[in-house]
């Protein structure tokens, strides 16, 4: 099973967020069911000093706000269809400072968190995607601040 590092994002992003996902369910698609965030990191495990480090780490930065953007699907999920982040210096910064934290510390991370392969987006439909898009677009975007870091198992 792998861990997450996730942003965890306000209550009025993540209303917003289920908003469109009940959106997308109406369209007759598939949606997740947990509370939206963006994953910065995964690994096979976080050991609980290496999340210490990481809640040290990220106790001195300011945390962002991000602006929900872009409707549209990853690579490695094309059924998927997200609300991805655009990507500042300071999202970057933070995202930065978590796998600076991990590097080395974790076992089995996964390449898709990692800097430069990292794309910061919500899913909002697990399934029939073109018909998600086709009920969703075009998407007001969602200002969403980052509120929180947390490890899900």
């Amino acid at each position: 099973m792998t861990q997450l590092v996730r942003f965890r994002l306000d209550d009025a992003a993540v209303q917003c967020l289920a908003d469109l996902r009940v959106r997308a369910a109406k369209a007759g698609c598939a949606v997740p069911s947990g509370r939206p965030a963006l994953t910065a990191a995964g690994a096979v495990a976080i050991p609980p000093a290496v999340r210490s480090a990481l809640a040290d780490e990220l106790r001195v930065l300011a945390l962002p706000t991000v602006w929900l953007a872009t409707l549209g699907s990853t690579a490695a999920r094309a059924d998927e269809l997200v609300l991805a982040a655009v990507v500042d210096t300071e999202l970057l910064a933070v995202h930065t400072a978590v796998h600076d934290a991990l590097a080395g510390r974790v076992r089995g991370p996964v390449a898709a968190y990692l800097p430069g392969a990292w794309l910061p987006h919500c899913v909002v439909a697990t399934g029939r995607a073109t018909t998600a898009f086709a009920a969703l677009h075009p998407v007001e975007p969602v200002r969403a601040r980052i509120v929180d870091v947390e490890v899900a198992d």
